[in-house]
């Protein structure tokens, strides 16, 4: 079934390709009708399949949502910065603090992109 899903067809052993054999060769194998009817219910368990895989990762963002309070930023507020691994101190090792000190939002340029400045007033050069 999942190789099926994969490729379109059923799994065939090569030797069976290569060498002729009675199965193959005899004339009163299915006739294109049924070979279109399989192909339609291959497409149909494609889409089924893709249908459930949508399902559950909507499931599941739902899930991981529900507990999240989305509170929009503004102008004025105090933020934390995330260090990066190349601003972190390497002497202070993995109970290093993960945060910059407070920043403050001076101006909105995008969405969900900030205009920060330090405490003392002086304006970070990179959004």
């Amino acid at each position: 079934m999942p190789y099926s899903l994969v490729y379109g067809t059923d799994a065939v052993i090569p030797v069976e390709v290569g060498e002729p054999c009675l199965r193959y060769s005899n004339k009163s194998g299915p006739t294109n009708d049924e070979n279109k009817q399989d192909f339609d219910e291959a497409e149909e368990r494609r889409d089924m399949a893709y249908i459930r895989i949508i399902s559950q990762k909507q499931q599941a963002e739902q899930y991981y949502n529900k507990k999240a309070k989305v509170r929009p930023l503004k102008v004025r507020d105090y933020v934390l910065r995330a260090k990066t691994q190349a601003n972190k101190d390497p002497r202070e090792g993995k109970l290093g603090a993960s945060w910059d000190e407070p920043y403050k939002i001076t101006a909105a340029s995008n969405k969900g992109s900030f205009q920060l400045e330090i405490m003392e007033g002086k304006l970070l050069p990179n959004n």
